[in-house]
């Protein structure tokens, strides 16, 4: 998977509203995707990349306090990802604590690293490089405890 060249195939469907659980070394937490319509291509993006495994295994390499966590990078120190990039998604978002953004690199946007932010992070919005897909709705207690190092064990993808 680290192989693609290109964003994935689609696998999720415009009308339905998807969540993904975070099944971590600290505890789970869950994350409501935004409306797919809004961001397309990360949301799919992220949900092919969980139903496939993508992330099981991987660790959280970065955390900063008040800030962010991150992971989802297979080489685990922040430089890592598929050999795609997606576009520049930006949506309105306030960024507040518990936001789920797709990581950028200076090449645009990566495939993969994504961030929660642990406090509210409005400045985010006006930056226009971060896709926003999501908000933490269950386990920020558990988000809140996580340190480098800690590994995500596996990911659910549930739609309705």
């Amino acid at each position: 998977m680290e192989n693609l060249t290109s964003p994935p195939p689609n696998v999720i469907d415009l009308s339905k509203k998807y969540s993904v659980t975070v099944h971590t070394s600290r505890g789970d937490f869950v994350i409501a995707l935004v409306d797919p319509s809004v961001a397309p291509q990360t949301v799919n993006n992220f949900v092919y990349l969980a139903q496939n495994h993508f992330y099981d295994g991987l660790t959280f390499h970065r955390v900063v306090a008040g800030f962010v966590v991150q992971g989802g990078d297979p080489a685990g120190n922040g430089t890592g990802g598929p050999a795609y990039k997606l576009p520049d998604e930006s949506n309105p978002s306030k960024w507040p604590r518990g936001t789920a953004g797709m990581a950028s690199s200076a090449a645009g946007v990566s495939g993969s690293q994504f961030f929660i932010t642990l406090g509210d992070a409005p400045f985010l919005a006006t930056n226009g490089v971060y896709n926003h897909f999501g908000q933490v709705t269950s386990g920020m207690d558990v988000i809140d405890k996580i340190q480098a190092g800690d590994t995500m064990r596996s990911l659910d993808v549930s739609a309705s």
